[in-house]
Formats: C-alpha cells, sequence, structure tokens
C-alpha cells in the first residue's frame, strides 16, 4: 500500500512538471519567413514572402519610374503574377498613387501555342491580373487599361521554350506620366 502511495504521488508530480512546461509561453513568433501575407502602410501583399513591405520606392513616396521594370512575364498557361514581379509592381502602385494625372495601358500577350480566341482571352486575364494589382495598391481605376494582343504581336519570333517565355508578357506603358 505504501510503494502504491509513493508511485501516485510521482505520477502527480511529474504530470504537474508537465503542465507547467507546457504552460510557459512561447519564445517563437508566429508567422516566421513565408507564411505569404502582410500589409506595410496600407498597401496589401499577397504570395510568397516574409510580408516585409512595399520596396523600390524613394524617399516620401518619390518613385523613379524610368529605371523600373515594364514588362512582366508569366508561366505557361498563367495568369497570375509572378514574385518576381511583385516589388516593380509595387513601385509603379506607389507611383501612381502619387500622381493621379498619370496613366498607364496594360498591353496582355501570349505566345503562339493554343487557338486565336483562347491566346485573345490568356492576354486579356494577364493585363487584368496586373490590373487588380495595381488597383489593390491603391492606383485609381481610371488610371489603368487594358488591352490583350494575343499572340499577334511576339516580342520574339520562333517557336521553342526561349522564345515563348518571352512572349508571354504584360507591357505596362505609361499614357501619361
Amino acid at each position: 500500500m505504501r510503494v502504491s502511495n509513493t508511485v501516485k504521488a510521482a505520477s502527480l508530480a511529474i504530470t504537474f512538471a508537465w503542465l507547467a512546461g507546457c504552460s510557459s509561453p512561447s519564445t517563437m513568433t508566429e508567422g516566421g519567413e513565408g507564411t505569404g501575407t502582410g500589409t506595410a502602410g496600407g498597401a496589401n501583399t499577397f504570395g510568397a514572402g516574409n510580408g516585409s513591405g512595399v520596396s523600390g520606392t524613394g524617399v516620401g513616396g518619390s518613385v523613379d519610374v524610368a529605371n523600373l521594370r515594364t514588362v512582366f512575364y508569366f508561366d505557361f498557361d498563367e495568369s497570375t503574377v509572378r514574385s518576381d514581379s511583385i516589388a516593380d509592381l509595387e513601385a509603379h502602385a506607389q507611383y501612381l498613387a502619387t500622381h493621379p494625372n498619370a496613366s498607364v495601358r496594360l498591353e496582355g500577350h501570349a505566345d503562339e501555342r493554343g487557338t486565336r480566341e483562347y491566346n485573345m482571352a490568356l492576354g486579356e486575364r494577364r493585363a487584368k491580373a496586373i490590373e487588380r494589382f495595381l488597383a489593390v495598391n491603391g492606383v485609381g481605376q481610371s488610371q489603368a487599361e487594358t488591352i490583350s494582343y494575343g499572340e499577334e504581336k511576339p516580342a520574339v519570333m520562333g517557336s521553342g521554350d526561349g522564345s515563348w517565355s518571352q512572349n508571354r508578357r504584360v507591357e505596362l506603358k505609361y499614357v501619361s506620366r
């Protein structure tokens, strides 16, 4: 009987020690690297990344758009904005948001594969994806217009992965600055 009470007391002590260990505050932070969402300065970001915010901007909101990329590429049969385009698009969005008289034309393109109708629709979806990204980041609805050229205006002639990847794109062209 005495041994049994000792075992029960030891089991109880171990249980309390285990519970005390589980209730201690965590030293880890939530939303570690690669969580994919975040906000900074009122602009939402999405996709892979650490949510560190807007990049590619100057002091006081000034952006030198002449040094930014204006051609954004897409994966095969996709109209999702790639993560390598986000920094430049955020900088374009910041410029357009701070210059309400500036406007852009978003020209969507596709490679030669697919029917003409399908490629026109794919080019439009790509241009609209960029337009939505800019709108989410503060660009006014009247500042961006979209047009699709489908496969009609290839950047590179030829058939093969190299030329196809160059032709799957949206070109951002300033109408006014």
